[in-house]
């Protein structure tokens, strides 16, 4: 297979990927070694999440084709793009601490429900709290009220009780 029918199977994967995708990140990733990629790679597998590293002439062209021409502003230098399938707070999560942790990479943006947002948009989305925790606090705040009219509805059956043990009381010192 010569170099040009590669570069055309490349263009047509990252097509269907960009273009089934509803989350991704770019990543400028200048400066890690082929240990630290493959670390990333290993942590975001985790996340259900895969790191592409990507010609920008070559991503330019599938973004075009996938309709997502908004991402080209944001191809330029060395980059790798995330194809997030899980949850994307998660992935923006791990790739901050990976940032942290190493130094030297960089978030160039994402792309988020067809729009296109900026690095400093993924830092955000990255302090957001877990989809398991937006759940618990549903959860508990669906379940507060329900807790608080047990209670009331307990209080007369409570105060029955307790005046019925009373007059029990009040007969038996009296017998």
């Amino acid at each position: 297979m010569g170099k040009k029918a590669e570069k055309v199977k490349t263009v047509d994967r990252l097509t269907t990927a960009l273009s089934q995708s509803s989350v991704l990140f770019l990543l400028d990733f200048q400066g890690l070694t082929v240990s630290e990629v493959t670390e990333l790679r290993g942590r975001l597998r985790g996340l259900d999440a895969k790191v592409t590293v990507v010609k920008n002439t070559l991503a330019k062209r599938a973004a075009s084709a996938a309709g997502s021409q908004d991402l080209e502003q944001l191809l330029t230098g060395p980059s790798a793009v995330v194809f997030c399938e899980g949850d994307a707070v998660a992935v923006a999560r791990s790739i901050q601490q990976f940032i942290r942790e190493k130094k030297k990479m960089a978030v160039k943006g994402g792309f988020l429900q067809s729009k296109v947002i900026s690095a400093p948009q993924v830092e955000e989305l990255a302090t957001l709290p877990s989809r398991e925790q937006l759940v618990a606090r549903v959860v508990g705040g669906l379940a507060a009220p329900l807790y608080g009219i047990a209670i009331v509805l307990n209080g007369p059956v409570r105060g029955l009780a307790v005046a019925l043990d009373r007059i029990r009381e009040q007969k038996e010192q009296a017998a």
